[in-house]
C-alpha cells in the first residue's frame, strides 16, 4: 500500500515536500511537467524518458495558450 499512497519517486525530496502537494495547484499541462521533472533519475533507469516527457507537456501548454490568443 505504501507504493500507492506514498511512492519513492514522489516523496524523495528531503523537504518532505510531496510532488502532488505542489502540482495540485497548476493546471493539467503544467502540472504534470512538472511531475516528470519532480521523479526525474527516480523512477526510471534513464532521466531521459521523464525529461523528454516533461517537454512533451510543456509544449502541449505552450499549444494551449497559442490556440488560445489566436481565439481571442
Amino acid at each position: 500500500m505504501e507504493k500507492i499512497n506514498k511512492p519513492n519517486h514522489y516523496t524523495w525530496h528531503p523537504s518532505g515536500v510531496e510532488c502532488k502537494d505542489i502540482v495540485q495547484h497548476f493546471n493539467y499541462n503544467l502540472g504534470t511537467a512538472m511531475a516528470y521533472v519532480w521523479r526525474c533519475g527516480y523512477k526510471h533507469d534513464s532521466p531521459v524518458e521523464d525529461l523528454q516527457k516533461a517537454i512533451k507537456h510543456l509544449e502541449f501548454e505552450i499549444d494551449r495558450i497559442n490556440r488560445f490568443e489566436i481565439d481571442k
